[in-house]
């Protein structure tokens, strides 16, 4: 797997910080046009970073016939920024736009044929993120977070109160803190059941720790947890005006699959589902080929510089 590495500044225009990615640059030109080649930016979910499972992803699609740029969001993995390991709904919709604008700006790409690419969290940030646009060719959402709510209420069936009730209290107090000027209250990103963390499903433990690469870190600013109420990226799936790929794993435990299925139905996507939960469409799991020859095909059906649409 061969990439080139890219910096471009963060989405907040002030110049203060950074993001970094690998430019994977597509084989041959079964896709490319006179104008260049299609070209797909890509990102994590939630304190994810691009060492930790998107490489092959990236690097099956560049086989395909498509540039990749890969990248990681302000305060995560190699790009710069502080405060580090916050996420920000907000910021990370605002460097996935900055990426598209890189993206763009790469040799023997073709600026109005983006692709926008997202897994879980990510997979809701890239609806918002292609909504109205018409330099966005395809989108794809794998196993996507498109609903915060409903994925609060997804949540009751698998974790006990009092777990959720630590979590909460957490979040709070580093919101406190954070407003005051002080450090904010950070958590794991995934623990096992019991512990206080984002995630701490049976199995996400190891499940996520197969995936990470040396730059991911297992902290996250504990605040997070107060941003998924608002969080409804899925109703901008009915304001994309190109084909949109959704893959919903079925028995999914972290994003609720009904309200994939709702969002997918809403920006008439193509549909694939699996019979897993959310990690099983990584690489080294059984779905994860499937997945990507999905991708591959619907990419390569409606990029061909033969097809109309």
């Amino acid at each position: 797997m061969t990439y080139a590495e890219v910096t471009f500044g963060a989405g907040d225009g002030t110049g203060a910080a950074d993001c970094h990615g690998w430019h994977f640059a597509g084989a041959g030109d079964a896709l490319a046009t006179s104008a260049g080649r299609p070209v797909v930016v890509m990102a994590h979910g939630l304190g994810g970073t691009k060492d930790s499972g998107l490489e092959p992803f990236a690097d099956g699609l560049s086989k395909a016939g498509l540039d990749v740029l890969a990248f990681d969001y302000r305060g995560f993995g190699s790009s710069g920024g502080s405060p580090r390991q916050r996420v920000s709904m907000t910021a990370q919709l605002d460097d996935y736009r900055a990426a598209m604008r890189a993206a763009g700006g790469l040799p023997d790409v073709d600026e109005r044929r983006i692709v926008l690419w997202g897994a879980s969290l990510a997979g809701g940030h890239v609806l918002a993120a292609g909504a109205g646009r018409d330099d966005v060719a395809a989108v794809v959402s794998l196993a996507p977070l498109v609903d915060g709510l409903a994925a609060a209420w997804h949540a009751l069936a698998s974790h006990k109160m009092s777990s959720i009730a630590q979590s909460t209290v957490a979040g709070v107090r580093s919101r406190v803190a954070s407003a005051r000027g002080r450090d904010p209250v950070m958590m794991p990103v995934v623990g096992r059941p019991g512990d206080v963390a984002a995630m701490t499903l049976d199995g996400y433990y190891e499940d996520y720790l197969s995936l990470v690469g040396p730059t991911w870190r297992n902290e996250i600013d504990a605040s997070v947890g107060l941003q998924l109420g608002g969080h409804r990226p899925g109703r901008f799936a009915t304001d994309l005006r190109c084909p949109l790929l959704v893959q919903i794993a079925d028995f999914d435990r972290s994003a609720p699959p009904y309200a994939a299925a709702k969002a997918a139905f809403k920006g008439r996507a193509e549909v694939r589902h699996y019979p897993c939960d959310h990690f099983d469409v990584w690489p080294g799991n059984e779905w994860f080929q499937p997945a990507l020859a999905h991708q591959v095909s619907f990419l390569t059906r409606h990029l061909s510089p033969t097809t109309d649409g």
